[in-house]
């Protein structure tokens, strides 16, 4: 699959990274010729100084014969008519970022008439992430498969937690609840565990289920149902206004600090049932001010990750339950989660797992099992992928036990006419069936891969 990416920046440099490691033939057009160099130094891959709108300079990049043209540069005009270009020299899918809020409220009309294969947006792809987490905020991470009816939250085990030094087997036999772990992160080390593994204290586990059972485990746990009812957001930018909206939506109370006035004054109309207040949100006095003790969430949402960072540890220090930081650069994600702030959202990342989805489902469109959904955990050293199984082929039909897999993957649900799975070795799998499988492997093209 041949892929052209347009704009070296935190989105397109990370997208870069994944797609050449995963092994896809490579362009990257960017203006910035010192940029490129440092990419081209960490990575194989082919690299062109110009700007992606010239016809040009697409054509040096041989976007006529491109499978598909990503455009991720500083602006959505110049990604929507960087795609156009492309489109008309004959590439066969382009995919823009776009986050400006009123070009994507009209994203359908946009979509059609410049004959875009998909759009992004990262703020709303992280503001998405966040609403997930604070509906669920016993969890640090929550991805969503089968169009919302399975989850796979990520969560720490406590110290005082009574299913440490269980085994997994243990700990289904006594719950009973249809739940499976499929990964776990202990100190640097990744597991695919099996019913033999014995959970620890600090355990970062990866749990895949309906909503409804993880509220039974999380109830069983003896975790009380927190809701979280009044939020805190520290910066107004986009990010904020898709998160507000949708935390509004779902009955919060929302308070904004903006340092902005004129964003503020946007807020507000936009916004109306949230509580806006101009001020500097690194300010402590205007944070107790404004009820940060007695809020069930804060979310650092400024325009830089040490900003967040500070304001994430003052909330900790008083007493807030739950607390999520945007942090885009991944050391300093690593470090904040090191600290004890497991919520760590990251638009680029979310940004990049929506564009990987597309392209690893258009790489194996003509298989028999299409990719649906992938996600990345952990830094990328796990992948969750939902496959749907098209047509009957050597996988079907075959008990799961007597499925010879390879080492390290898990299938860790099936879904089924509305009805979700958590398989044991009877199991089968049939056409029509979506299905999500763990790896701590490369990427899955193709579902045989699973097979040893």
């Amino acid at each position: 699959m041949k892929i052209v990416i347009i704009g070296d920046g935190k989105v397109g440099h990370k997208l870069t990274a994944q797609l050449s490691e995963e092994g896809y033939d490579l362009t990257l057009i960017d203006q910035n010729e010192g940029k490129l160099q440092e990419t081209l130094n960490q990575l194989d891959i082919f690299c062109i100084t110009g700007n992606g709108v010239d016809i040009e300079v697409q054509r040096q990049a041989d976007v006529p014969h491109a499978d598909l043209v990503i455009a991720c540069a500083s602006t959505d005009e110049l990604n929507m008519l960087s795609c156009l270009i492309a489109k008309r020299l004959g590439a066969k899918h382009t995919i823009a970022r776009v986050r400006n809020p009123l070009y994507y409220r009209q994203i359908g009309i946009l979509k059609e008439d410049l004959h875009l294969s998909m759009a992004v947006n990262p703020e709303l792809a992280a503001a998405n992430e966040a609403a997930r987490v604070l509906l669920f905020p016993e969890t640090s991470k929550v991805e969503t498969f089968m169009k919302g009816k399975m989850e796979l939250v990520e969560y720490k085990l406590q110290e005082d937690s009574h299913i440490v030094g269980m085994t997994l087997a243990d700990l289904y036999r006594k719950y009973q609840i249809k739940l499976l772990i499929c990964a776990v992160k202990r100190a640097d080390d990744i597991y695919i565990p099996d019913g033999s593994f014995v959970l620890q204290a600090g355990d970062k586990m990866h749990i895949a289920a309906g909503h409804q059972d993880l509220e039974s485990f999380f109830k069983a746990l003896g975790k009380k149902n927190r809701k979280v009812r009044k939020v805190l957001i520290c910066g107004g930018g986009h990010m904020c206004y898709y998160l507000a909206a949708q935390l509004l939506q779902a009955g919060m109370q929302v308070r904004i600090i903006e340092k902005k006035k004129e964003r503020c004054e946007e807020l507000c109309e936009l916004l109306p049932r949230a509580t806006v207040i101009h001020g500097d949100a690194t300010d402590q006095e205007l944070l107790i001010e404004e009820g940060l003790e007695e809020c069930n969430a804060l979310v650092a949402l400024t325009g830089m990750d040490e900003e967040n960072i500070i304001l994430s540890l003052f909330a900790k220090t008083r007493g807030v339950p739950k607390i999520i930081a945007k942090v885009n650069e991944d050391s300093r994600a690593q470090m904040v989660e090191d600290m004890g702030i497991d919520s760590i959202i990251s638009a680029k990342s979310a940004t990049a797992d929506e564009i990987m989805s597309y392209v690893v489902a258009r790489n194996n469109s003509y298989a028999s099992a299409n990719v649906e959904a992938m996600y990345q955990l952990l830094g990328g050293r796990v992948k969750a992928m939902e496959f749907i199984i098209r047509k009957e082929c050597e996988i079907t039909n075959v008990p799961l036990k007597d499925l010879p897999t390879k080492k390290n993957y898990l299938i860790a649900c099936i879904g089924r006419k509305r009805k979700i799975i958590i398989p044991n070795g009877n199991d089968h799998l049939e056409v029509g069936d979506s299905v999500v499988v763990v790896t701590t492997n490369q990427m899955i093209n193709q579902f045989s891969d699973i097979l040893a």
